[in-house]
């Protein structure tokens, strides 16, 4: 990583993705979204980063981070289950099938971590053992692996809104999802979490936890959506260290916007304060964070882009969509 050139760079940030020429556009929490009239959607990832259910600020470099490391673990594990991918036309852009997204999302957890508001570290801490319709045993200490990889569903929150702790039984009570449904997602999703683990240890990485969407096409047929094993999706920890930093209570090495969490969370409670403005050395050194996570976990140099504005350039990218 070149840490001039990314410094040099860093004006180069997309905060927003609005595209006029193209049509059904949808702005989520992290990227613009457009829906052509042939079933295809065009996802454009922005540097925006969300936490604690709201965007805190714009990452240089992030959106291509995303996309890029999506694309590697999509490549990765498409053996395992099929994804929304099409094409890739720009550095920040990827082309899918558009889905209709199950109303759940599906968070598998190999460790007692986390610092949102529904993450079992937080529960644990605040004396639950039942979470999830899963009791945890008593001892555990903060970033301890756990017993067994367990899967800890959420509701998919409207922006503004908080992710709600579901259960297997409240997701079938609501009509979320089907039995047959939920059997197969958590099948993919423990197949996935399995992949990504072997392949995060051999880069010296442990994979802690992730977030997979699934959704369904024309034919009902689940497939997986969005992202997977990015760093806004996942949390890695370095596997060096950790042992060490574990023995000592000390929070382990991470690639993951935890950088960015805990400097909030140090300074306020992101659910009822007023955030702060995030300092330019701290978007700077997320960043850095951010190329370095894409390095490590791929194994591929990262490509700084050229001096141009990201938007022309995604937009010279995606004229024949126009």
């Amino acid at each position: 990583m070149d840490k001039t050139l990314l410094a040099a760079r860093a004006h180069l940030v997309l905060d927003d993705a609005t595209i006029p020429e193209l049509p059904n556009h949808y702005r989520g929490k992290v990227r613009d979204n457009y829906d052509l009239p042939d079933g295809r959607r065009i996802l454009i990832s922005s540097d925006r980063i969300s936490a604690f259910d709201i965007n805190l600020a714009a990452i240089p470099f992030k959106g291509q981070v995303l996309t890029q490391t999506a694309r590697h673990w999509f490549e990765a594990t498409r053996d395992i289950c099929p994804n929304h991918v099409l094409d890739y036309p720009d550095p920040n852009v990827v082309i899918g099938r558009r889905l209709k997204i199950l109303p759940v999302e599906i968070v598998v957890r190999d460790y007692l971590a986390g610092t949102t508001g529904t993450s079992i570290l937080t529960l644990y801490m605040k004396g639950q053992r039942e979470m999830y319709g899963i009791r945890l045993p008593e001892g555990l200490r903060p970033n301890q692996k756990l017993p067994a990889t367990i899967i800890t569903p959420t509701s998919k929150a409207a922006d503004g809104a908080h992710d709600e702790p579901l259960t297997s039984q409240t997701i079938f009570d609501r009509g979320l999802l089907s039995q047959a449904q939920w059997r197969t997602v958590t099948d993919y999703a423990h197949a996935l979490f399995a992949r990504g683990r072997a392949l995060a240890a051999k880069q010296g990485l442990i994979l802690v936890d992730t977030k997979y969407e699934f959704g369904t096409d024309e034919s009902g047929t689940i497939v997986l959506a969005d992202e997977i094993h990015t760093p806004d999706s996942s949390r890695y920890w370095k596997m060096a260290s950790y042992p060490t930093r574990f023995e000592k209570g000390e929070r382990p090495d991470s690639f993951d916007k935890d950088f960015v969490r805990s400097w909030v969370t140090e300074r306020c409670d992101p659910y009822k304060d007023k955030i702060p403005a995030i300092p330019k050395n701290v978007i700077l050194k997320t960043a850095e964070v951010y190329v370095e996570a894409y390095e490590t976990i791929t194994g591929k140099a990262f490509e700084v882009p050229a001096d141009e504005p990201v938007l022309q350039r995604i937009r010279r990218n995606l004229k024949r969509y126009f």
